[in-house]
């Protein structure tokens, strides 16, 4: 399977989400879709930048764009993280890497000496066509939530 593209449309996907739904891509015409890949959850970064689209949300919403979550976690992890952390948007769980491998977020990482394969906090925006717009890659999250909805205030504008 290839992987997405700037200025591309982005393959129709489903994945599990929480709130015992299924997330389709197609089910999100007309609106911009945040998608941001995190690698675990209730890690301490991962909890941050969480928090962080959860305290934006209705800017989002306001400025019609949809924030989903994705990491390799099951549904039962993330339906505790969700609650925990009060998100008002949906996770998704990955756990055969699909999702992962389409925006290519799957990389090796050093963890304690030891290489592994994990997830790259990345951030995807795919306007309300279903074209890939704009692409973050080894986020730092300080900052990056505000970025992502400058690029979405940007998107409606033109």
């Amino acid at each position: 399977m290839s992987t997405v593209q700037i200025n591309k449309k982005v393959p129709d996907f489903s994945a599990d989400s929480t709130g015992e739904q299924t997330f389709k891509l197609s089910a999100c015409k007309g609106k911009n879709l945040v998608i941001y890949f995190y690698p675990k959850d209730s890690t301490p970064g991962c909890t941050r930048e969480g928090q962080d689209f959860r305290d934006n949300h209705n800017k989002f919403k306001r400025n019609k764009a949809i924030v989903v979550g994705v990491s390799r976690d099951s549904i039962k992890s993330h339906e505790n993280f969700k609650a925990k952390q009060e998100f008002p948007f949906e996770l998704l769980s990955d756990p055969d890497e699909k999702l992962c491998r389409l925006f290519d977020v799957i990389k090796e990482k050093n963890m304690y000496g030891r290489k592994v394969m994990g997830i790259e906090r990345s951030t995807f925006l795919i306007d309300s066509t279903g074209k890939l717009r704009r692409e973050w890659r080894k986020v730092a999250v300080d900052g990056h939530v505000e970025e992502v909805l400058e690029a979405v205030r940007e998107l409606n504008r033109s």
